[in-house]
């Protein structure tokens, strides 16, 4: 072993003990997995199951490695918990232990955007006349349940979400008061519109003009960043880097990728772009307010778009139709023009306001010349960007139609702007599907190039197969496309009869779990909780004070829920997640793929469901003490060819199709709980 290994293994067990907790095999072999990752600059990826602890398996080696090479390394989340509890709880322990061993303190900061901090400057009046510009626009054409009559014309405006002026008030108080400006201290209950208030994007901060710029929230964070030795941002982040966009991250000479399995789906998020008449028209009023040239044009623009995307097909679009394609003629030259108008005024001197003015059209104009530009017919026809139509789903089914764009591949992108001349670490809970690496690596294209991506199973320090077991219900109808048959509920309410509630109900639509809930209140006596009948906080807070509680929910549930203990005892998979198949980006991915010689249901649909899969089942076990059933209620997991993926993306529970043999299983862990 390396001097660096032995390092940071005595760095990992001194973070242990400080936790008051005891050597986990696979926590020391992903540590010397990562000092070695780091040291030869390579790339590793790495499954460590629940209870791994790979929070402090990485960033102990990370934190030497700045140390002892001068270097710096970014941390990357998908989610905002995982950022708190790195920078909270996790950075200070490997903080705290590399001091008590090594005698050293790096620096650990974390980086947002721009968006996620209070502009002085706005919450001083600034940009007072500015409008709400863009956004307003999205929300103006949320649908008829958001619209109120105006009292004095008859027009239609939008309706302020409940609780609106109080939760700015609470906001402008907290915010002449805080010190860092972080949306994340902010007071809870705030709406992103009401949050809007007091933010703005980066392209439409006046820069150097800013009579608050010494005092900025923003620039202090980035300048604190680029002082750090670990810097800890979210996937959106490297969605720009991937995209070629400028980033406030500060160079870097090594790179953790934690939550991987969502990097693809995130950076192409952070890459689609939208467009609509009202957007449009948004751009208009904006640029209407500094009198620039292009305004007539852009107002008249606007018309058009609305005009033709109401009458147009929800659904994906091979090719840009002929009439955007007209109006991207007409808008780009206009938007380039107004720009140059723009950047001549910004050079002049003018009081705050007027700088305010000028930095907002700056935005607005380039954010409207970005998605024209996005929506390029070569790119489309080629098939490197889909492009359709959605009007919203469910209920916002009936809102305004918005044309998008993203690109179909992020893999490419990621290989050459991300992972190229940088040592990589990508690590998960869930990095294998159908017992391989393959599928997750393609997808962010970490199986292109050189280095040769190196991957490691350190595996859970729980015992999947003596705790738990995995229900496959074969004797069921499999499901069709409308709701499911009364034998499919008495075998649901007979599931959490055995239990005595202590049930999570992961499902595939709305619809179900809202069904669900119903069947559940009339045929049991248990406390039944469905999501959206209150915040999931609240939900998830009543079932962990109730071990006889149920809760009962869609995709949210499915990821982001801790019940550890008693709490969760039996989890319920209605239905095999496949994907929509109409969806837009499913069928232009399943195309490329049946070009490509692949297998288009088993590379698109199969790998979507079996990560919901690994992640829904992965909601039972918890802790050492955890034990239950994971109930599949799709029979077709248990005959399909494809089942055998689904089950080896999944915990290795001990499995069984036995409907008897799992009751019973059941009642006798109820009874351990409660007599």
């Amino acid at each position: 072993m390396s001097d660096f290994g032995a390092q940071c293994e005595s760095v990992l067990a001194e973070a242990v003990a400080l936790l008051g907790g005891s050597e986990r095999c696979g926590q020391v072999e992903m540590a010397r997995a990562v000092s070695q990752t780091f040291q030869e600059e390579g790339r590793l990826a790495v499954q460590a199951g629940t209870g791994t602890g790979k929070s402090l398996g990485y960033l102990v080696p990370a934190l030497l490695h700045a140390v002892n090479n001068d270097a710096r390394v970014v941390v990357s989340t998908a989610t905002l918990a995982l950022q708190h509890q790195i920078i909270n709880k996790d950075a200070p322990i490997a903080l705290q232990a590399l001091r008590n061993v090594v005698g050293v303190s790096p620096r650990v900061e974390v980086l947002k955007g721009w968006q996620n901090y209070v502009c002085l400057h706005k919450l001083n009046g600034g940009y007072e006349g500015t409008g709400e510009d863009l956004f307003t626009a999205a929300e103006n054409s949320a649908g008829v349940g958001n619209e109120i009559d105006s009292s004095d014309s008859g027009t239609k405006r939008p309706r302020a979400p409940r609780g609106y002026v109080a939760q700015t008030k609470r906001l402008y108080e907290w915010a002449r008061e805080t010190q860092t400006g972080d949306r994340d201290e902010a007071p809870s209950g705030i709406s992103a519109r009401a949050w809007r208030q007091v933010s703005l994007s980066s392209l439409e901060c006046v820069g150097e003009k800013c009579p608050f710029r010494g005092e900025c929230f923003q620039v202090h964070a980035r300048e604190k960043a680029a002082e750090a030795e670990v810097v800890v941002t979210n996937h959106a982040m490297l969605g720009l880097a991937a995209a070629g966009r400028p980033t406030p991250l500060p160079e870097f000479e090594a790179l953790v990728v934690d939550e991987a399995h969502e990097l693809a789906e995130r950076v192409r998020s952070q890459a689609t772009s939208e467009l609509s008449g009202a957007m449009v028209a948004s751009v208009g009023k904006v640029s209407g307010r500094l009198g620039l040239d292009c305004t007539e044009r852009i107002n008249d623009q606007a018309l058009v778009i609305d005009l033709f995307l109401n009458g147009l097909e929800a659904k994906r679009y091979q090719s840009v139709p002929t009439e955007i394609q007209e109006c991207q003629t007409l808008l780009i030259p206009a938007l380039k023009q107004g720009l140059l108008e723009l950047s001549s005024r910004s050079d002049e001197e003018g009081n705050s306001k007027e700088d305010a003015q000028v930095a907002v059209a700056k935005g607005a104009l380039s954010g409207l010349l970005d998605t024209l530009e996005a929506m390029n017919p070569a790119s489309v026809e080629s098939g490197e960007n889909v492009l359709w139509l959605s009007r919203g789903r469910g209920k916002e089914a009936d809102q305004e139609p918005r044309l998008y764009v993203a690109p179909l591949n992020v893999a490419d992108k990621l290989s050459a702007r991300i992972w190229d001349e940088t040592a990589v670490v990508v690590t998960s809970a869930t990095l294998k599907l159908g017992g391989s690496f393959s599928p997750v690596l393609h997808t962010i294209g970490l199986d292109l190039g050189l280095p040769t991506t190196k991957t490691l199973d350190v595996g859970t320090p729980f015992s999947p197969e003596k705790q738990g077991i995995l229900y496959l219900a074969k004797d069921l109808p499999a499901p069709g496309r409308g709701e499911h048959p009364e034998v499919f509920w008495e075998r649901l309410v007979d599931l959490v009869q055995a239990s005595r509630g202590g049930a999570l109900g992961l499902f595939s639509s709305r619809k179900m779990a809202e069904m669900a809930g119903e069947v559940l209140r009339e045929r049991t006596d248990f406390p039944i909780l469905v999501q959206g009948e209150d915040s999931m906080a609240s939900l998830v807070k009543e079932m962990r004070e109730d071990a006889e509680a149920c809760l009962m929910g869609t995709l949210s549930l499915w990821q982001g829920v801790d019940l550890p203990g008693d709490t969760c005892r039996l989890v319920i998979i209605d239905r095999v997640p496949f994907p929509v198949p109409s969806d837009p980006m499913v069928q232009a991915r399943s195309e490329a793929a049946q070009l490509a010689g692949r297998n288009p249901f088993m590379e698109v649909s199969v790998t979507h469901a079996a990560l919901l899969m690994a992640q829904g089942a992965g909601r039972l076990l918890r802790s050492h003490e955890d034990r239950g059933v994971v109930a599949v209620l799709d029979s077709r997991v248990a005959y399909k060819n494809y089942g055998k993926f689904l089950v080896a993306s999944m915990p290795p529970l001990w499995p069984t199709t036995d409907a008897d043999l799992i009751l019973a299983a059941l009642r006798r862990l109820a009874k351990s709980i409660f007599e």
